[in-house]
């Protein structure tokens, strides 16, 4: 994975074209990316970023912000008090807990 400025580019190797494409992953829009090289990818990477930051400036529009590790869950009340229950058995907090429970299951 790539990053600038908080943004997450995913990479691919096309062996058919011997070339590197991606995709910046935080954006609603399409954003894309292509090198041959590593050095050229993180170059192509790091100007499509830029070029997407200038041309929503251009717009006047707000750019896509990269994820704010915020994340709003809803649960049935009997799944979230079991979970609360977990977490304080555990001495975590619930968001702890769920944070736990998400990295173990990546």
């Amino acid at each position: 994975m790539l990053n600038h400025k908080g943004y997450t580019g995913h990479v691919e190797f096309d062996d058919e074209a011997g070339i590197f494409h991606g995709e910046v992953l935080d954006l609603n829009d399409v954003v894309t990316f292509q090198g041959r090289t590593v050095e050229e990818l993180e170059r192509a990477f790091r100007e499509s970023v830029e070029d997407y930051l200038a041309f929503c400036q251009e717009r006047g529009e707000t750019p896509d912000k990269p994820f704010s590790g915020r994340l709003m869950l809803r649960l049935p009340p009997p799944l979230h008090r079991d979970i609360y229950v977990r977490a304080k058995r555990e001495g975590k907090s619930l968001n702890q807990w769920i944070a736990d429970q998400l990295t173990a299951a990546r």
